[in-house]
């Protein structure tokens, strides 16, 4: 069995050790294989570890760190004053390789500004993107990126979140990926300039299956496999999508907690129901692998539960078995190799 190395900012996120420290102590009892660096304050780390019952564990090693990135620097200043950090010293471990993958919580830009720095991009890649998936209406996935890491993009970038999702996607679908562009129509005459341009080229790359532009109202109706945006786009489509899904679980559980004659009727009738809509709850999705590194870096929600947490580092767990980096490389040696004029023979 393949041992695997997570580095886990302990301060990321709303909550920070009460979270971290009990998500990595539980990931560790459901994945046999890992193994976690946990990086913070050292004292709140250890009370926590005290407070759960564990005195010492093998596969879970604590480094302490003097500093945070809080959630408001920004990501200038956070590349600048990065030294000590739990954030800049778990990304340290994965460059130095002491870990396989980093999971973090904390400052998105932050993150991706030294995941930059200290990782560098894939060869023909000039930003990275954040992919995650969506839940679907049968019961599927859609991922979609980018989800933040990048406010505007231009049609060059786009192209190149195409080529990466659909590198990571294949991974999970064993298959080809359909690859769609996030528009205002379906129909070719639609969209700015942007997406008209990174349609033209995605439509003449052989090693992607372009399937189109999708509305917004497809994106969770199986549609396509991977759904390319910029990130001030995605960031605002998906929080908007983990709203309305909150929202709705959280009108059924007040009518089905309710003590009086309908909530009654309301638990009998919907009980099933209730169970089946946990699966929307936006923390089963959690952990957005930011794509183009040439290490794996796993973002998590700043204000992810345990159970949260548990899945980002199960997501970092399958880009390291699946070597997702060196999937994304090769694809795009072979994209860039179909963009090259063809030989001709007379």
């Amino acid at each position: 069995m393949q041992n695997i190395t997570v580095a886990l900012d302990a301060m990321g996120g709303d909550f920070g050790p009460r979270v971290t420290v009990p998500a990595a102590v539980q990931a560790l009892s459901h994945f046999p294989e890992l193994k976690v660096i946990i990086l913070g304050d050292q004292h709140m780390i250890t009370t926590q570890l005290s407070q759960l019952g564990v005195q010492s564990n093998a596969r879970l090693r604590v480094v302490h760190s003097d500093r945070v990135i809080s959630n408001s620097e920004k990501p200038s200043l956070a590349l600048r004053n990065s030294a000590n950090t739990s954030m800049a010293m778990a990304i340290d471990a994965v460059s130095n390789a002491e870990a396989d993958a980093c999971v973090s919580g904390g400052n998105t830009g932050a993150l991706m500004a030294l995941s930059r720095f200290k990782l560098k991009l894939l060869p023909g890649i000039e930003r990275p993107a954040l992919i995650s998936a969506l839940p679907t209406a049968s019961g599927g996935k859609t991922w979609m990126l980018d989800l933040g890491a990048n406010v505007s993009s231009d049609a060059d970038s786009l192209f190149q979140f195409a080529v990466m999702g659909s590198a990571l996607v294949e991974q999970y679908l064993g298959k080809p990926p359909r690859v769609a562009i996030l528009n205002i129509g379906a129909e070719e005459i639609k969209g700015n300039d942007l997406v008209k341009r990174c349609a033209e080229m995605l439509s003449q790359t052989q090693s992607v299956n372009f399937v189109g532009y999708i509305e917004g109202n497809q994106l969770l109706r199986d549609a396509a496999d991977v759904v390319v945006c910029d990130g001030f786009v995605g960031n605002i489509c998906l929080k908007t999508c983990e709203g309305t899904a909150q929202l709705f679980i959280d009108k059924l559980k007040s009518h089905m907690m309710a003590s009086s004659i309908k909530g009654w009727i309301a638990r009998k009738l919907f009980s099933g129901l209730f169970n089946e809509l946990k699966t929307l709850n936006p923390d089963q999705y959690n952990g957005a692998s930011l794509l183009g590194l040439r290490g794996i870096v796993i973002k998590s929600h700043g204000s992810a539960d345990v159970d949260a947490v548990i899945n980002a580092i199960g997501e970092a767990l399958h880009e390291v078995k699946r070597q997702v980096p060196s999937r994304i490389s090769d694809r795009l040696e072979t994209v860039l190799f179909d963009q090259q004029p063809q030989e001709r023979h007379y």
